[in-house]
């Protein structure tokens, strides 16, 4: 049972002394074997139009390399996705084993619940990308409306031209209003965007995230570089 499970279910909130960790966009067999001593969390497969894509039978290959490693708890697949059908989402897990379905499009709070009820025992995460003015008050309103809908709330930089993976952060300063909502929704935050080694511990130390995100700030020339994942989760974990 995830901690953030049992933490609601305890009422004892959740502890932020070891945050959860998600590296996203895999894509390579072997950089996955590469990855087997890393303490993570959860490890993500981009579905939606990006040049970190995977098709089906990728994913198929990748999952099957989590379920076989042997070295303490395998991480969870997480799927991203940008305004999926439920069809399409059928038609994927029904090959794909996934854990999570990561929602960064439009997706409306009734259709978070369509594919709750849809695919019981799967989370569904929703992105919300946060701009340089974000109107607080605003954002708020709308983050409420998905109270019930999704089981993860994740912080994501505004980028006009794709949904994540921009290697850019946002401004931290925001992270507490969003920080108190999560709370009085009872749901776990994650935060992405432009992380890498070098920043992580000051995000971690300054605002205690339930969990962090990373894809871009892990990559050598557009590949995952396997000492500065072990450096990024290193730094993570010991925070």
């Amino acid at each position: 049972m995830d901690c953030w499970v049992r933490c609601l279910q305890e009422g004892t909130g959740f502890n932020m002394t070891n945050a959860m960790v998600k590296i996203c966009g895999l894509q390579d067999v072997e950089v996955l074997k590469s990855m087997v001593h890393l303490p993570l969390d959860y490890i993500g497969f981009v579905f939606a139009p990006s040049r970190r894509r995977v098709t089906p039978e990728r994913a198929v290959e990748l999952t099957a390399e989590l379920e076989g490693w042997k070295t303490g708890k395998a991480p969870r697949a997480a799927g991203v996705f940008v305004n999926p059908e439920i069809a399409e989402l059928r038609e994927l897990l029904s090959k794909v084993a996934l854990d999570v379905i990561q929602l960064h499009g439009d997706e409306s709070p009734d259709f978070c619940r369509e594919v709750q009820e849809a695919f019981p025992g799967v989370q569904v995460w929703k992105a919300f990308s946060v701009t340089a003015n974000n109107d607080h008050s605003g954002i708020n309103n709308k983050i409420k409306d998905y109270a019930g809908s999704v089981h993860a709330l994740l912080l994501d930089t505004y980028d006009p031209e794709q949904k994540g993976g921009s290697g850019r952060t946002f401004a931290w300063g925001q992270i507490p209003a969003y920080k108190e909502l999560a709370a009085t929704l009872s749901l776990p935050l994650f935060v992405a965007g432009g992380l890498h080694p070098d920043n992580v511990g000051e995000l971690l130390e300054g605002y205690a995230p339930y969990g962090v995100d990373v894809s871009s700030g892990v990559e050598t020339d557009g590949v995952k570089d396997i000492a500065k994942m072990t450096a990024f989760v290193e730094r993570v974990k010991q925070s």
